[in-house]
This record gives C-alpha cells, structure tokens and sequence, in this order.
C-alpha cells in the first residue's frame, strides 16, 4: 500500500483535529502568501519571485522573476514584500506587489501593478514610486479595502522615527491610494496618500467584522503592537511606545489624537502577516485573527498567535499560541475559504529568514466540502516511507518522464541529481546523513517539490 506522500502530524485545537500537511517546499522566503480568486496560493519570495501554487498537489509556477530588479536578493529586509490582487480579479486581473528597489545602500521602494495574462505576470505599471526604502523598516503589506481603495504601509526605514511624525513625509505611515496612484479625494488630506502616521513598521493588515482594519507593528525593543486603523489618527511613534502610561507619553497622546494599541507584547515578539478567521471548518478559532509571530532577534518567540476577538472586533478577549515547536520564523498566514485549511509561511530558524523553506497546511479533515481542486490538479510527485533510513520510493506523474529531479537537503547541498525515467523509481541512500531533505522536479508544468527526513 502506498503511503502518504510526506509525513503528517496532528494538532488539538479543543475538539478539532488539525492534520499538518507541507504543500510545498524550496522556496526562499516567501513574505506574502495569498488564497488567489482561482484556488491557488500566490506567494511572494522576498528574493524576487511571484510563485502560484497549487495547494493539493504542491505544484509551482513562477509566474514573475524580478531576482534582478529587486534590491537584495532577500538576503536582508528589503525585498519583494507585499501582493493583493485586485477585488474584482476576473473582470480585471491586475496584481499589486511592493518591493525595493537600487543599489548598495541607495535603497527606494514602489507600489507596481501586473496583468495576469493566465501564465504570467506582464506589463508593469509603476503605481508608486520613489519612496524612500532603508536596509531595514521597509514596512511593507497591502491591502483592498472594501470601497476599492489600496491601504500600504510603510516602515520609518531606520531613522528613529523622525519620519513617523513628519506628516509630508511618506514613510512610517499607511497610505491611501486608488488603484491607479491617484489620491482619493476623501483622504484626511485631499492632498495627500497618508490616511495614519506615526507607525515604525507596519507588517500586517487585515479586514476584520464590520469592516475594521487591523494591523500588526514591530516596536522597538519592547510594546510590539496590534492595532485598529482608523482614519486621520497618530499612532505615537516615536514619542509613544505601546499605551499613553507615562506623564510625557500622557501629554502627547492627548496632544495629537493617538489612538492606543488592542495589545503589545514585550519583549517584543515580531509580529508580522494577519487574517481574520471565521470559518466553522476550526470553530475554537471563529471571529479571531490569526498572527504569524517571527520571534524577534533572538528567534525566541516564533508562532502563530490566535487572537480571539470580541463580538463586535473592537477588543482582544484571550490569546492562544500554537507551532512554536517548529522553531521556525512564521512570516505570513492565509485561509482556504473552502474548507477553512489555514496555511503558513515559514523563513527559517534566525533573523532576517534564511531558506530554502516551507508552506504549511493545517486542515480539519472532518469538515466536509465539496473538492474545488479536481479540475485543476496538474502534476504530483508521491515518496514513500517517510521518515526512512536506507531507500525511498518515489512515484512521479507522467508529466515528469524525461525531466530530472534533484534532492536537496535543508542546508542548501544537492546530494543526487536524477533523470526520471519511469513513473516510479526506488533509490539507495544510505549514504545520506541524518536530516530534513526535499525532492524537487521540475518540468514544463511547474515545479513540486516533497520533504522528507532520513533517520
């Protein structure tokens, strides 16, 4: 009998069972993952790429290679960062990224739209430019509002939070933009893309009930913060960290209308991509957000956080935390809207993320729904057993035949490189240290990648 293509485990969430499941893996720090109109997951990779994967069978496309574009080929913070693509994507299907851009220490960011033409991503029209980007707080998440608007946030880049306060200034804000660069005319500054100020790095948001916009930010050393964007407010940064609980903090909150974060964390935690989870598939975690946690400089604190919200979203009742086992950065988070699997991104034990990483799903299996993804299954690779000691047989889709394959283990070193010559294969290795390793194939279909672990 044929096994499971990779190992799983299961989590308890109350009375639910979650099944743990890689989608895929390889990838080099996926920053934005998004559950697409089309059933398929896009994901960012900070290095420079826009994949669309297939969440069943794992396959990988790269529908854009900006590697040579994109400042720092992700070996720090700047990057290509956020992705939303647009509400009405069949009518008009754009995708919006973020990313840095320059030379050295010479660092920019813009805001750039592409059509997806079905295969890939064509045609860039720069939205935003010129925005001043830094080795560090580039910010940066997007997202569509419910009235068609964009909301992107920027980081202070550093600078302590001199721009944060400074209201001409577009870092260490949330700005406000119209699809095509323009400023809506409803903006607090009918002049002006800044919607909130006095932010230091704002790396998630979310819609939330009744149309409420949460967001996530990195505080300094201490009060990493969850907030409640709301339109024309100070957030306090630098002259506020976390709650006004200081006579001088006291004076400027009342001063200059800030609004006071849900919760903080200090130590900080590392707070990064949010969604808002109502689906029945996990009912412990309906009306919560769920928080992908980095763990801070130390890598101590890396999770997923499910914040439960009140019934009106306006206030955070209890916080439970799950994964932190993995010791692995969580980066970002997305929901299946089908059958309420929740997955996530993983960039590796240490700061700034070191790949190659992981796509995980977390899925009730006892939760019925009719398949969306039958139609749609292209290729899969299946290996067996796992974890192994001495051989592995592995079962290809005959998409593959002619193609090579490579395994490669987590430290980043190809150990075979392989011709697949028939649909299934059986291959020594014994010779193969104790380790987590991942095959990956590759043919005109895309990429699918399997991990497995020698014991």
């Amino acid at each position: 009998m044929v096994q499971c293509a990779h190992s799983q485990d299961t989590w308890q969430v109350g009375n639910t069972t979650l099944t743990e499941r890689d989608v895929a893996t390889g990838i080099m720090i996926p920053w934005e993952i998004i559950w697409g109109p089309d059933d398929y997951i896009w994901a960012t990779e900070r290095r420079g790429k826009v994949l669309r994967i297939e969440p069943e069978t794992g396959n990988i496309q790269v529908i854009l290679d900006y590697d040579a574009q994109v400042h720092g080929n992700g070996n720090g913070e700047p990057g290509m960062l956020g992705m939303a693509l647009h509400p009405d994507f069949e009518n008009t299907p754009l995708v919006y990224i973020v990313y840095n851009y320059g030379t050295g220490f010479n660092i920019k960011e813009r805001l750039v739209s592409f059509e997806w033409n079905g295969t890939i991503l064509e045609n860039e029209v720069i939205i935003l430019n010129d925005i001043p980007g830094g080795g560090i707080h580039d910010g940066s998440r997007i997202l569509f509002t419910p009235d068609g608007k964009i909301l992107m946030s920027t980081g202070d880049t550093g600078d302590g939070g001199v721009s944060s306060q400074n209201i001409t200034a577009l870092n260490g804000k949330i700005l406000r933009i119209n699809p095509d660069g323009s400023i809506p005319s409803d903006n607090p500054d009918p002049t002006s893309l800044v919607y909130s100020w006095g932010h230091r790095n704002v790396q998630g948001l979310c819609l939330g009930p009744n149309d409420l916009i949460y967001s996530s930010e990195h505080g300094q050393q201490t009060n990493d913060e969850f907030n409640i964007i709301e339109v024309g407010r100070n957030y306090g940064w630098p002259n506020v960290e976390g709650v006004c609980d200081t006579g001088a903090e006291q004076t400027f909150c009342d001063a200059n209308n800030v609004r006071e974060p849900l919760k903080t964390w200090t130590p900080c935690i590392a707070v990064n991509g949010i969604e808002y989870y109502n689906h029945p598939a996990i009912p412990e975690w309906q009306n919560s957000v769920l928080m992908a946690v980095l763990g801070g400089l130390g890598a101590q604190y890396e999770r997923l956080s499910v914040l439960h919200m009140s019934v009106d979203g306006l206030t955070i009742e209890s916080e439970d935390q799950y994964f932190s086992s993995f010791n692995q950065r969580v980066r970002d988070v997305c929901i299946n809207p089908h059958n309420g699997a929740v997955y996530i991104a993983l960039n590796g034990a240490s700061y700034p993320g070191v790949g190659p990483n992981i796509i995980k799903e977390f899925r009730n299996l006892d939760y019925s729904t009719e398949s969306i993804s039958e139609s749609i299954k292209i290729q899969k690779v299946e290996l067996w057993p796992n974890p192994t000691q001495n051989e592995i047989n592995l079962r290809f889709s005959e998409s593959f035949i002619g193609t090579t394959f490579k395994i490669i283990s987590f430290l980043g070193q190809e150990v075979r490189d392989l011709k697949v010559d028939s649909l299934e294969m059986k291959l020594d290795i014994s010779d193969l240290a104790q380790g987590t390793y991942y095959v990956k194939a590759n043919s005109d279909l895309g990429t699918v990648t399997r991990t497995f672990v020698v014991q």
